[in-house]
């Protein structure tokens, strides 16, 4: 094999160029010998890039941004809904036990206690203090598939995980459906009033 010249732009081992200042002389350089080496078994600190997952062959942590609907499955998350409750001292039904329950606060003017299962989008009211939020999220939402879990959310597998939250997907389109449904029901009824008022 006969020898090649090297590609324009690049510039062998042998022949490294000594920087040179604009006006031609040798230009600063440094001595990086005293810098100790950096460690080969260490991974690289990365910038906050979400999708990164290997870098070199191994695994490296990432930050992601989880979306306000997975962040729900978190209990410090379903907690800090509650920041208006009504019970919050020496009753069953505190903040953390509902949040634990699943339970988000959602209140309105008419009811200070209203909370609804992030979940299965079941909603509850009239609240008393001895109150068990679990026991009363089971009996008023038995197939709610969120409580009938058997370990914390953050312990599931990605199947797992996906494999549930598609069933809170589903309870969401079933809950906007109704809704819907509902919204749609009102307005026959107001349109079929003022056809028979027409018809009068």
């Amino acid at each position: 094999m006969g020898l090649r010249a090297p590609r324009r732009g690049v510039v062998s081992a042998g022949r490294c160029p000594q920087p040179r200042g604009r006006d031609g002389s040798a230009g600063r350089t440094r001595d990086y010998s005293s810098r100790p080496a950096p460690r080969p078994t260490a991974a690289p600190a990365l910038p906050r890039a979400p999708a990164r997952r290997h870098l070199n062959g191994a695994m490296v942590a990432v930050e992601l941004e989880l979306s306000e609907e997975w962040r729900s499955y978190l209990v410090c998350t379903r907690a800090a809904t509650f920041r208006n409750w009504p019970f919050t001292e020496g009753c069953a039904c505190t903040p953390e036990r509902m949040a634990a329950a699943g339970f988000v606060h959602c209140p309105s003017e008419n009811g200070p206690d209203v909370v609804q299962c992030f979940f299965c989008f079941k909603e509850l009211e009239g609240w008393e203090p001895d109150d068990d939020p679990l026991e009363e999220h089971k009996k008023h939402s038995p197939r709610c598939a969120f409580i009938s879990l058997q370990k914390d959310p953050s312990n599931l597998t990605l199947q797992e995980f996906l494999k549930l939250d598609r069933e809170r997907m589903k309870n969401a389109a079933k809950k906007e459906i109704s809704r819907k449904v509902t919204d749609v029901q009102g307005a026959a009824k107001i349109v079929r009033r003022e056809i028979m008022s027409l018809s009068s």
